[in-house]
């Protein structure tokens, strides 16, 4: 028996193994081929992202918008006709380039049509539009519904509380809202069988009326409108997650992503509750295209050289007097949506490293430095306290933040124009110096200054 064991294992050691392949450069980390560069609000939003968009836009090869709604707005200047963007990526005006929608952003197609009309009619720069537009079919859609409740929300918030948001009642929020229920409807419902869409629609709607029994609806309607755009969406539509992937993994390619809104408007990193529904950080980069974090680039953060805030929430370097007035005035401090005005104060440093360590940004595209040219001191805040005792950090409370006082560096101001300047050395000695004093603080570099409107005047630094 022994013998027979001692056989046994002999014989199952020296057979033959089939051996199996390994390629073993696959253990080799391999740096990505593409990378996406990233576009983002550093303050409250209306910071001029769209012209630093339409300025790395003009050699982009692709142009992606991630996350928000028609709640965004950026003005870009080309040829002298001034185009206003919403939901469609200001680099569609690049003839070369494509245009994405990613997943992340909801839609509301009335908008999105209404939009590139009215940009038709101003200009040569969207002619083709649809030709070089993509949208994810994983985009979530926004309903007229949805808009009527967002304004209801507020009407609500404002009787109970006496403190209204401030949303753009464009229905974002209600949109991301049945995104997070998981009753929402997306662009590959609409695109499939129309019936079924039908059927989830109405119980969408029911599922409202039933929470707002006053809520005027026309279903029927809305219906009516969306089956006829279908036919006009279809050809736009993709899978965002197969598109974006060979977009990174094919043959070279300039990769631009678009951010709306802001960091200080960021769902979990802003100044919640008078926030977006959306995340406008770099995570929403990831989350909102289907791009791996590996692939994210240079990131870049626009800071508008003063600091500005549409609707209600915390301000703590506003000026509610003559300066905040002339910044206003000077700036033409009017939401690109909603047409409000905007509030006006000085340049908050604390508020802009704090968007620094939530995104990491490479460089700071400083905007609209010659609304400054007339203002004789300028100042800066450098540092929170509240009750006399120094905040080590921005606050998450803002019942805290309403209430800090701000400790300012004054600076020496210019009062020269700057908008002839084409380089740094061109610029003022102590427009220079204000430039150096923000990198200084920040420990980001500065590379380009906006001195005004066309993309002609961002001046590049370095």
């Amino acid at each position: 028996m022994r013998g027979d064991t001692a056989t046994w294992r002999r014989a199952s050691t020296s057979c033959d193994r089939p051996r199996v392949s390994h390629d073993s450069s696959l253990r080799i980390p391999k740096e990505p081929h593409n990378k996406v560069t990233v576009v983002l609000g550093a303050q409250w939003g209306d910071e001029g992202k769209g012209k630093v968009v339409d300025l790395l836009a003009m050699d982009a090869d692709i142009v992606c918008r991630c996350q928000g709604g028609n709640n965004a707005g950026h003005t870009v200047v080309v040829d002298s006709v001034e185009y206003d963007f919403h939901l469609l990526p200001s680099g569609v005006l690049n003839k070369k380039a494509l245009s994405f929608i990613g997943n992340g952003v909801v839609i509301h197609l009335p908008g999105l049509f209404e939009e590139a009309q009215k940009n038709l009619q101003k200009g040569k720069g969207l002619q083709g539009w649809e030709e070089r537009l993509k949208i994810s079919d994983r985009a979530h859609l926004v309903f007229n519904f949805h808009q009527a409740v967002d304004g209801i929300q507020e009407q609500q918030r404002q009787q109970q509380e006496g403190k209204n948001l401030g949303t753009t009642k464009k229905g974002i929020g209600p949109a991301y809202s049945s995104k997070a229920a998981r009753n929402g409807l997306r662009v590959c419902d609409l695109v499939s069988d129309f019936k079924v869409f039908e059927d989830k629609f109405r119980m969408l709607a029911e599922h409202f009326l039933t929470m707002y029994p006053n809520l005027n609806l026309e279903v029927d309607s809305e219906l009516a409108q969306l089956k006829v755009r279908t036919e006009r969406l279809g050809p736009l539509v993709t899978d965002g997650v197969y598109f974006m992937h060979q977009a990174l993994n094919g043959p070279s390619k300039k990769i631009l992503v678009e951010g709306a809104n802001a960091a200080l408007l960021d769902i979990d990193f802003g100044t919640y509750p008078f926030v977006t529904s959306s995340n406008c950080t770099v995570g929403g980069v990831c989350t909102g295209l289907g791009v791996p974090p590996s692939y994210v680039g240079r990131v870049y953060g626009v800071v508008k050289a003063y600091t500005t805030r549409v609707g209600v929430g915390a301000f703590p370097t506003e000026q509610k007097n003559e300066t905040g007035e002339l910044l206003q005035t000077r700036g033409r401090e009017f939401g690109v949506t909603t047409g409000r005005k905007r509030r006006c104060g000085w340049l908050d440093l604390v508020l802009v490293r704090y968007a620094h360590m939530v995104n990491g940004f490479t460089a700071i595209a400083l905007t609209k430095l010659d609304i400054l040219d007339t203002v004789s001191e300028i100042k800066v805040g450098v540092a929170y306290k509240l009750d006399g005792e120094p905040l080590p950090s921005f606050p998450a409370n803002m019942d805290v933040l309403t209430r800090v006082s701000v400790d300012y560096e004054t600076l020496p101001g210019w009062c020269c124009s700057t908008e002839s300047a084409r380089s740094f050395e061109e610029l003022p000695l102590k427009a220079q110096i204000y430039i150096r004093f923000i990198e200084n603080f920040l420990q980001v570099p500065v590379k380009w200054v906006g001195v005004g409107k066309s993309r002609e005047s961002m001046v590049k630094l370095y």
